[in-house]
C-alpha cells in the first residue's frame, strides 16, 4: 500500500478513464455501458465519500456497483448505477432516472461469483481504518468488498483506500492486509448514521408478536427497518440469544447490555448499521467478527446455527404465501438482499424459522398489504409464518387453503377479510 496525494490519485484514476474512453470500437459505433470501468464502492454506512468524491471527478464514464446505496452518489449522463440491493441512493425517482440502473436480481451470496464469472470489478474503493501491524480494517462494511478486492487484483485491477481514523477497527474478515492495497489517502470523514425509525403501535405490535415466536437460545437474523428494531426490543428478556446476520443494529447492542445474549457465543455479521454509539462498542470489540458476505449468508453455515430466526420483512405478502419486498408496482424498490438466504438457511435449522413480518394496511393508500396474488415479482415464498399487527399465522406444513385461511384470519386487516375471503374461492383456495 502507498500512501499519495489527492492530486497524485486523481491523476492515476483520469488516466484510467483515459485508457478506456481510447479502447477501440467500430467506426461510428459510441462506447456501450458495458464497455465502461466497473469501480465497486462501499454502500451501507460505509462510504468513502472523500474517495468517490475524487474517482466521480476523475473519470468522465464508469459503471458504479454498491450495495444499498445511501445518498448522497453520483448521479449524471456517463455514470451507470449497478446494484443487486437498490438503496435510496439510486432508487430512480424518474424514468429518466430509471435508464442510468442496472438493477441485478440475484441473492446476496452469489455476488462473489458475479464478479468472477460475469462482472469484474476495474476499481474498488474502500473505507479503512488506518493501517496497523500489516492490515487496514474495513471497519463497518464487509460485506462484498473482499471478493470485489480479490478479483480486482486477480486482474490487475486497482484498490484504493480512504483512511479514516474516525472509522472503527473490526475483526474477522473486516482485517485486510495492506499489500491488498494499491494506494490510499488519507481522510478524515464523519461516519453517518441512519435516522432512527420512530416505530408507531403497528410496529411495537409486530414486534412483540414476532418476539413471542423466539425463545431462549435461538439465533437470529434481523433485516433493516422499524418492525425488525420493534422486535429486537421486545426480547430484551431472552436469554442465551446468538445472532448470525447480515448486520448488527443498535437493537443488538440493547440486547447486549439488557444480558440477552449469550456471553459465550460469537456475534457474526456482515456489514454495521447504527449509531456513533453502536460504532465506538464495536470498536477492537472480540465479541463480534464481521464477516464475508459468502460466510454470512451462506444457507448451509445459517443452518447450522441453534433455532435460527430469520426475521424479514416485505412490501405486500398474497394468498399463496409469497412475498414481495423488492418492487412497488413495475418499479424496483430494493431488491432480493439476503432475505432468501436466511430464509432457505433458516428453514434448515435445527428448530428453526423463517417469519416475515409487515404491516397489514398501508396507510397512504388505505390498501391492505395482504394481496389474493401478487401483480409484482415475488422476492420469497415458503415461510415458517406471516406476522402483522393482527397477528400470527403459522403457516410451515399446512396445505395450500389452509395457509390461504390462516392468512386471511390471523394477518389480514379486518377491512380486506370479505375480499380477500371472496377471491380466495375465485382462485381455488376457498
Amino acid at each position: 500500500m502507498r500512501r499519495v496525494s489527492e492530486r497524485e490519485l486523481a491523476d492515476r484514476l483520469a488516466a484510467l478513464g483515459a485508457r478506456a474512453a481510447r479502447s477501440p470500437r467500430p467506426q461510428g459505433e459510441a462506447h456501450r455501458s458495458d464497455d465502461l470501468p466497473r469501480a465497486v464502492v462501499g454502500g451501507n454506512f460505509g462510504t468513502p465519500r472523500r474517495l468517490l468524491e475524487l474517482f466521480d471527478a476523475s473519470v468522465e464514464r464508469y459503471r458504479l456497483f454498491m450495495i444499498n446505496a445511501q445518498p448522497p452518489v453520483p448521479e449524471r449522463s456517463g455514470v451507470v448505477h449497478e446494484t443487486p440491493f437498490v438503496g435510496p441512493g439510486m432508487r430512480p425517482s424518474s424514468p429518466h432516472a430509471a435508464s442510468r440502473l442496472d438493477y441485478l436480481p440475484m441473492r446476496l451470496s452469489l455476488v462473489p461469483q458475479l464478479f468472477e464469472r460475469v462482472r469484474p470489478p476495474d476499481v474498488v474503493l474502500l473505507h479503512t481504518a488506518p493501517a496497523e501491524n500489516g492490515s487496514v480494517s474495513l471497519g463497518i462494511e464487509v460485506n462484498i468488498l473482499v471478493a470485489a478486492v480479490e478479483q480486482a487484483r486477480a486482474r490487475g485491477g486497482l484498490v484504493v483506500a480512504q483512511l479514516n481514523p474516525r472509522m472503527p477497527r473490526t475483526l474477522g474478515d473486516a482485517e485486510l492486509d495492506v499489500d491488498l492495497v494499491d494506494l490510499a489517502i488519507e481522510a478524515e470523514e464523519e461516519l453517518v448514521s441512519p435516522a432512527p425509525p420512530a416505530p408507531g403501535g403497528g410496529s411495537r405490535a409486530i414486534g412483540e408478536h414476532v418476539a413471542s415466536l423466539v425463545a431462549d437460545g435461538s439465533t437470529l437474523q434481523v433485516g433493516i427497518g422499524a418492525i425488525p428494531d420493534a422486535t429486537l426490543g421486545a426480547l430484551a428478556g431472552r436469554r442465551g440469544l446468538g445472532v448470525w446476520s447480515e448486520m448488527v443494529s443498535d437493537g443488538v447492542l440493547a440486547l447486549e447490555r439488557a444480558g440477552a445474549l449469550d456471553p459465550e457465543r460469537e456475534l457474526v455479521a456482515s456489514f454495521l448499521f447504527g449509531s456513533a454509539e453502536l460504532y465506538e462498542w464495536v470498536d477492537r470489540n472480540p465479541r463480534l467478527r464481521l464477516v464475508r458476505t459468502e460466510t454470512s449468508n451462506d444457507p448451509g453455515r445459517i443452518a447450522r446455527r441453534p433455532r435460527m430466526t430469520s426475521v424479514n420483512t416485505a412490501l405486500q405478502v398474497d394468498l399463496f404465501a409469497q412475498a414481495n419486498a423488492a418492487y412497488i408496482g413495475p418499479r424496483v424498490y430494493s431488491g432480493f438482499g439476503g432475505q432468501t438466504d436466511f430464509i432457505v438457511g433458516a428453514l434448515h435449522s435445527p428448530g428453526g424459522q423463517a417469519v416475515i413480518a409487515l404491516g397489514s394496511w398501508h396507510e397512504k393508500t388505505a390498501s391492505s398489504t395482504v394481496l389474493a396474488r401478487l401483480e409484482s415479482p415475488s422476492t420469497s415464498f415458503q415461510h415458517s409464518a406471516i406476522v402483522t399487527e393482527q397477528g400470527i399465522a403459522q403457516i410451515f406444513g399446512r396445505s395450500q387453503r389452509a395457509q390461504a385461511r390462516l392468512i386471511i384470519e390471523h394477518a389480514a386487516h379486518p377491512d380486506a377479510r370479505a375480499g380477500l375471503q371472496e377471491a380466495a374461492v375465485e382462485l381455488g383456495l376457498g
